[in-house]
């Protein structure tokens, strides 16, 4: 009896180690777009020609996997933020269509998309906006670090479980905390955004106690490493996160617009893959998952960029969306004044321009605050001469800031402006020297490029100054009046207009170069516009119908037989012209 008993079992061990060899491992395809800024159609609203990357193409590519042997159903598509910002498409459906569905939300729910994150840009856009595109949105949305304000409830679901043939992934949502350095607090009014690595661990630990699923996907709206790091939090965190929260099998992360496939291994021994798929859906990031249902190794992965531009446009994505594309061109096309000449970003970087002063004499008339403090915000645009119209301002000013009135005292003034030309300006010891801060590296190169980032290159308006580029960092500003002759002094208060990324901390001038506590900037702010500085941008040159750039010339650079002769070969380098 014990004999067939032994008999017995041997036989049905050997029919489930067969079964065990012949059962082919789930596969599973989970594809990741970050950054689209609005990039629905191959089509640029701004320049009126073909584009590359967009969602449609990315129908093409889901449609093809969707229809394959190897997946079919077994296709995940997420989206990691900040796809409300950017082209005419987003802004269209931000501030004119509200009482339609947002085309945002309407295209990720015609791509099937079942996981969805919000980014900064997204929240940028105002919680009445960011609120509508998650109610139109047919998947869910998760943010674990996205918190009611003073508590420990979750604004968003932290994460979401996707079942494919009984294989449970995982898919856990964080954004960059540091974007409330960089927004309007009126904007995430009632939230709190907590650091991704303690959110992080605190629902990994929640998941494997109450979910168990085969395979944890972070889809993290932030970038690889580095960036705003202070005591409470890292801007771009997703290295740690995989490094020191063990559990995640694979990491999407964005945020910062580079491509980018690399693997760590945590604080257990594993690895984690970490994909960024860059920006505008150029590229999407994919994993191809297999899952043994039964030996060793239980789950692989494999990652890899996927470059949009080898599949053509989906023609039933385009079809469904044309009465969308009509109504964006024809808002675009909308003529809203004209301008007596062409003005250039390029020239902002070698003195006062026609470019930023433009924007300094609008911030000035809006507010009637003493001084305005801009930097150009494109790195090469232009804003035509002639027929204005409404992608024009698109071009011109790419981002939805708001516009501030704060508080900085005469020396806090001169603090700013010494770390901001300390980043622009080489200090020169020659007359053969550069004027601008260049990337030394790349000096000898085909595309020389500036050391710092263009953007946090702010003059000053309101104000006469000298900046001695003879002189060492720290050093450089000569504030000699206001521009009206009274005298400017450093222990006085000022009235200073600045857009909200800067008047939050953004580019760290306030901080780092005028010495202001961070905690102390939102007192400082007076008033701050409702709506973007774009929209006001719009209905100044309605409201004047013709404009004449002008330069206001409140500043220059010194010794002027040195920068002058400086800025000319620069000038060359830079931009081969």
């Amino acid at each position: 009896m014990k004999h067939y008993r032994v008999v017995c079992l041997m036989y049905v061990l050997a029919l489930l180690l067969g079964s065990c060899r012949e059962a082919e491992p789930v596969r599973i395809k989970i594809v990741c777009t970050s950054d689209v800024h609005g990039n629905f159609f191959p089509y640029d609203f701004l320049t009126e020609k073909p584009a590359q990357g967009s969602l449609a193409r990315v129908s093409s590519y889901l449609s093809a996997l969707r229809s394959s042997d190897a997946f079919g159903e077994n296709v995940i598509y997420v989206d990691n933020g900040d796809i409300l910002h950017g082209q005419p498409t987003s802004y269209y459906y931000n501030t004119v269509a509200l009482s339609q569905c947002h085309l945002a939300a309407e295209a990720l729910n015609y791509l099937g998309c079942e996981v969805a994150v919000l980014g900064n840009h997204d929240i940028e856009t105002g919680g009445p906006t960011y609120q509508r595109y998650i109610n139109d949105l047919e998947c869910g949305v998760v943010g674990g670090n996205i918190y009611f304000e003073d508590t420990e409830h979750p604004f968003l679901p932290p994460y979401i479980i996707v079942e494919r043939e009984g294989v449970k992934v995982a898919f856990m949502g964080l954004t960059t905390p540091a974007l409330t350095d960089w927004l309007p607090r009126n904007l995430w009014t009632g939230l709190e955004f907590k650091d991704m690595e303690t959110a992080a661990k605190r629902w990994m630990d929640y998941l494997h106690q109450h979910e168990k699923p085969e395979l944890v996907i972070g889809v993290f709206h932030s970038g690889y490493d580095g960036g705003i790091v202070t005591e409470e939090y890292a801007e771009n965190a997703a290295k740690s996160v995989a490094i020191n929260v063990p559990g995640f099998d694979a990491i999407f992360f964005g945020h910062i617009h580079q491509p980018h496939v690399a693997s760590v291994v945590n604080v257990e021994g594993d690895t984690v893959l970490l994909v960024n798929p860059a920006n505008n859906a150029c590229k999407v990031a994919a994993l191809d998952v297999a899952v043994n249902r039964c030996g060793e190794p239980r789950v692989t992965l494999a990652a890899e960029l996927v470059d949009m531009d080898t599949y053509e446009p989906d023609t039933a994505y385009m079809r469904h969306f044309v009465p969308h594309m009509e109504r964006v061109r024809k808002y675009v096309a909308k003529k809203i004044g004209e301008s007596t000449h062409e003005v250039y970003s390029k020239d902002a970087y070698f003195g006062p321009s026609d470019y930023v002063d433009f924007v300094h004499r609008m911030q000035l008339d809006i507010t009637k605050a003493q001084v305005s403090l801009a930097a150009p915000l494109a790195y090469d645009s232009s804003l035509s001469g002639g027929d204005l119209h409404v992608r024009d301002m698109f071009e011109f000013y790419r981002y939805e800031n708001m516009l501030y009135v704060m508080h900085l005292k005469g020396q806090e003034i001169k603090d700013y402006l010494e770390m901001s030309y300390g980043q622009w300006t080489n200090q020169m010891k020659r007359a053969d020297d550069h004027l601008l801060l260049f990337d030394e590296e790349t000096l000898t190169s085909a595309t020389p490029r500036l050391k710092n980032l263009y953007y946090n290159f702010d003059s000053a308006a309101g104000i006469i100054y000298e900046v001695d580029v003879t002189k060492p960092v720290g050093e450089r500003i000569r504030i000699k009046s206001m521009a009206d002759g009274k005298p400017f002094s450093l222990e006085a208060m000022y009235r200073v207009a600045v857009n909200s990324y800067r008047g939050n901390g953004g580019g760290e001038l306030l901080t780092k170069g005028a010495g202001i506590p961070r905690e102390e900037l939102e007192e400082r702010v007076i008033s701050s516009t409702d709506i973007d500085l774009r929209f006001y941008m719009l209905n100044y040159i309605e409201m004047r119908q013709n404009i004449d750039p002008q330069r206001l010339n409140h500043w220059k650079f010194v010794p002027e037989q040195w920068a002058n002769v400086a800025a000319k070969r620069d000038y060359k380098l830079l931009f081969g012209r």
